[in-house]
């Protein structure tokens, strides 16, 4: 998923949208806040790995939880981020089923912290 986001090349407004245009942290690299402000490109992505054959898609929310989101200043989306998510993924794979008579299934990304500071951390705690 983190991939296919980069790909898009969005810059800060585009990560920030409408609705927190007044936030005051830089939400640049919050992928899974794009659930809430930019939903058609995750429907996108999801839709693409869909039309490439997956069987299984997840959720947009590796980083959704208090830890991650802790750096952007956004703890309290934390709920609405997990559920939009599982609705975007679930709405994209039934729209698939509908179309193809095949069944898919979405599965939840669940994170504990970003990967940069868990890949931090496994350096600090690795034996020399």
């Amino acid at each position: 998923m983190g991939t296919m986001i980069q790909q898009q090349r969005l810059d800060e407004g585009g990560f920030r949208g409408e609705r927190f245009r007044a936030h005051g942290r830089d939400l640049r690299g919050n992928n899974d806040i794009l659930t809430l402000t930019r939903p058609e490109v995750i429907a996108g992505i999801h839709r693409s790995y869909l039309a490439a054959g997956a069987d299984i898609i997840e959720t947009n929310t590796f980083n959704s939880n208090a830890i991650s989101q802790a750096d952007y200043a956004s703890v309290a989306i934390v709920p609405e981020l997990n559920y939009r998510a599982a609705r975007l993924a679930r709405s994209a794979a039934d729209e698939f089923a509908q179309r193809t008579g095949e069944p898919r299934f979405v599965c939840h990304a669940l994170g504990l912290r970003p990967h940069a500071r868990s890949a931090s951390a496994a350096r600090q705690e690795a034996p020399a």
